[in-house]
């Protein structure tokens, strides 16, 4: 685990040193006090707070492996797991397509993957202690359901956890890992809202997942709409 005062994007650390040519060991983390330019999915600024996790890692990728892209569900999981370690009650804590860690119905976590040549960077930010406004979507931290947790420690367990779910992505495929997904997500029937790749705002209902771990909307008349990237809404939540 190695950790900064402040950069700019943990991220971009890591993938300007693979670019370069600097040797990287898998589960090796870089974790920042402040980060300035943190990003998130489709371009939005991740806001930090001290106290908070701000973290990447480089996954190397093989022949044989599930999709890449999947990794985003290994990440989601294992992030669902570590935040359970510090919840007396894990009521509230859901997990929404693709790669969102919801509390309350609030977002509290961020996830962005990226590809440098054989290797996934993955980026995360939890807020443990505070929870920056954001003028799109309710916010929340951890701190709001109980004491903290303290950064270097939680970031350990994440690290724990994300090991621990590479390995069952690597042996077992990708069904396993998207059944556990499931478990975790916002029920099927739920009403989505999904803002697609095309700029298109779609209503529905949660028919589960495709085999590659696309979503399926199913529609008013009964048709069922595949969604292969989006901003979903959980309605009413």
């Amino acid at each position: 685990m190695e950790t900064i005062a402040e950069t700019g994007s943990t991220n971009a650390d890591l993938i300007a040193r693979l670019t370069a040519g600097e040797p990287l060991l898998e589960g090796h983390w870089l974790v920042a006090d402040r980060q300035r330019a943190g990003r998130g999915r489709q371009g939005r600024q991740w806001i930090d707070a001290p106290g908070n996790f701000m973290g990447s890692t480089a996954i190397r990728l093989h022949p044989g492996e599930p999709p890449a892209p999947s990794l985003s569900f290994v990440a989601a999981l294992a992030v669902y797991e570590a935040i359970l370690a510090h919840l007396a009650q894990p009521v509230g804590l859901m997990l929404k397509w693709p790669n969102d860690v919801l509390l309350s119905g609030s977002k509290f976590v961020g996830i962005l993957l990226e590809r440098e040549g054989d290797w996934a960077v993955l980026g995360i930010g939890v807020n443990l202690a505070a929870a920056p406004a954001l003028p799109d979507r309710e916010t929340r931290s951890l701190a709001q359901s109980g004491p903290a947790p303290d950064r270097d420690g939680f970031a350990i367990g994440l690290a724990d956890c994300l090991s621990r779910e590479l390995d069952r992505w690597r042996q077992f495929g990708l069904a396993p890992l998207l059944a556990r997904w499931l478990a975790a997500a916002h029920p099927l029937g739920s009403a989505l809202s999904v803002h697609d790749g095309r700029g298109i705002r779609v209503h529905g209902r949660f028919a589960g997942l495709e085999l590659d771990g696309a979503l399926r909307l199913r529609l008013d008349d009964g048709r069922v709409h595949v969604i292969h990237a989006g901003d979903v809404v959980v309605e009413g939540s």
